[in-house]
């Protein structure tokens, strides 16, 4: 019968298992695991055996720690006497010194006596030498990169060569380079060379040392060479620091045979400070700084690579240069309308940064004398005229020298 297929099938689908189908979830009595208060609640720690012993190493660590203390602290009560005395008297020599003093003359009575009112400043060690505490400046240099006008190349080599290994030395270790030990300013009288100096003092709140050439050229033998370490020895004392030794080529010239006394002591003055160079650590906080206006004079061990790393070449100002340092030097001045400082710019002469300032010094001095309290063109047109007068002057005589 057809309705009989029909009712079979249906007994089919009846015999068939249901598929699993998860249970619907509850939305009620379900633990929250999610939200602010589980943030707020700290997990539960349930000690065991490996805590246990960790906190047991840790009071063992602890107990040998304090017998050390008690023991350290023991042994300095029951010091003998004779080891406390000497201690001491060792501190005491190291303070002892001679007092430094200053004296001013404040009336002169006859041609045999006079007034004069002193004053202790410090106390020097007994190897001190007071030549070498008047040469360390306490406090750095008041000039700044922007006190300079122009010499940009220049202020990158130095900033590399010298400020960079004072202020940032682990740049160089990365780099796995050694920086600069010495840098050597030369150039023509004038063009910014003890400017730049002092500026990289300033940046980097070292120790300022400046030191003229003709100071180490002492009377008495071997007086130079201790001077020049004793100059090296507060440097390294108050690191970092700056060693800035001017007009290098008064001991640092070629060396020649000679029977006066005078020029090998000289000589053994170079010596010394070829061995202070040779002596520093590469990654010590000293910097020297030399300059000079005879690079030609100077004896090749002294600027030989190793001692002195960089030469910086210092030029007469060009156009732009001199703009830059017109505009520093005349900024604070009350300039007249009819000053056109184009005109000083452009002109075809020899002058150098040092010109230039004594030039608009000298102008305003014009001002003054005339009591006028503004700078006019002619007062800069007549310093310019002075200024290159004294300097046609100085040149002439250093010919007949």
């Amino acid at each position: 019968m057809p309705g009989d297929g029909f009712n079979k099938k249906k007994d089919d689908k009846k015999k068939e298992k249901p598929k699993y189908e998860p249970p619907v979830e509850s939305k009620f009595g379900k633990k929250r695991r999610k939200g602010p208060d589980t943030a707020v609640k700290l997990p539960s720690v349930y000690p065991n055996t490996r805590c246990k012993l960790k906190l047991l190493k840790l009071e063992r660590i602890k107990d040998h720690l304090l017998l050390e203390e008690e023991f350290v602290s023991n042994q300095e009560t029951f010091q003998p006497t004779e080891a406390k005395q000497a201690e001491e008297r060792e501190k005491v020599d190291e303070l002892r010194g001679y007092p430094m003093s200053i004296g001013t003359l404040e009336e002169i009575i006859d041609d045999d006596h006079a007034i004069v009112s002193s004053t202790a400043v410090g106390v020097l060690q007994d190897d001190a030498d007071p030549m070498v505490s008047v040469m360390k400046l306490d406090k750095s240099p008041t000039e700044s990169y922007a006190d300079i006008g122009g010499l940009e190349s220049q202020i990158q080599e130095i900033k590399e060569a010298v400020e960079l290994p004072l202020t940032h030395p682990e740049l160089y270790e990365e780099m796995g380079i050694k920086p600069p030990k010495g840098v050597i300013l030369y150039g023509a009288p004038g063009t910014g060379k003890t400017l730049l100096a002092k500026a990289v003092a300033n940046q980097t709140s070292a120790t300022f040392l400046r030191i003229v050439g003709s100071e180490l050229i002492q009377k008495y033998l071997g007086d130079g060479p201790r001077l020049c370490r004793q100059i090296f020895q507060i440097a390294a004392e108050h690191a970092p620091s700056i060693v800035f030794i001017d007009e290098i080529d008064a001991i640092g010239s070629k060396r020649y045979e000679s029977s006066s006394g005078g020029e090998r002591e000289i000589q053994r003055t170079m010596l010394e400070l070829l061995n202070q160079l040779d002596g520093f650590d590469d990654r010590g906080d000293i910097k020297v700084i030399m300059a000079t206006n005879k690079m030609e004079s100077l004896d090749p061990a002294l600027i030989r690579p190793g001692r002195i790393d960089r030469k910086i070449l210092f030029e007469n100002p060009d156009s732009n240069t001199k703009r830059k340092i017109l505009t520093i030097h005349t900024s604070k001045m009350n300039l007249s309308s009819d000053v056109n400082l184009e005109e000083l710019v452009t002109s075809k002469d020899d002058l150098s940064g040092a010109d230039i300032k004594a030039m608009c010094t000298e102008a305003g001095l014009l001002a003054l004398r005339e009591r006028r309290m503004q700078v006019k063109a002619d007062d800069f047109k007549a310093a310019k005229e002075r200024v290159l007068k004294n300097k046609v002057e100085e040149n002439l005589e250093g010919l007949y020298l």
